[in-house]
């Protein structure tokens, strides 16, 4: 970690890692949880989000719908940890979906054969909808 500054603007910000990984939370109907997930899930990103992001996932029941529309870029490792978070949630009762990948990360996740271990859907709320009918 690191604080980056101009020193023109006496302006700061902070960077983590270099990365920039992100990881928002939101509630939904249902009981159903959105992650947001924001930046690249590349070596950096991961190692940024990977603690929280199990601690949310695979420590308890849920039914976790992944916003996936704000990354940019996802490397194997980064598919490590969505696969190893969705088998973990599995073994609860629970389930993970994918939603709204952006082109690039879906062609990823689709040759990767992703698609056929976590659900992938074209939005949050399609995903919703689904995971939502699995859990009645």
């Amino acid at each position: 970690m690191r604080w980056e500054g101009d020193c023109r603007f006496n302006a700061h910000r902070y960077i983590q890692n270099g990365g920039g990984m992100e990881l928002r939370t939101e509630q939904l109907a249902e009981g159903i949880e959105k992650i947001s997930l924001i930046g690249r899930l590349d070596s950096a990103g991961t190692q940024e989000i990977d603690m929280r992001f199990s601690a949310l996932v695979a420590t308890r029941k849920l039914f976790a719908v992944v916003d996936m529309s704000e990354v940019s870029f996802l490397a194997s490792i980064g598919i490590r940890t969505l696969i190893t978070n969705a088998r973990a949630q599995k073994q609860r009762g629970g389930e993970m979906a994918l939603a709204s990948p952006q082109p690039l990360v879906e062609d990823v996740l689709k040759v990767a054969g992703i698609d056929t271990i976590i659900p992938l859907y074209p939005d949050v709320d399609t995903a919703f909808s689904a995971l939502k009918a699995g859990a009645e």
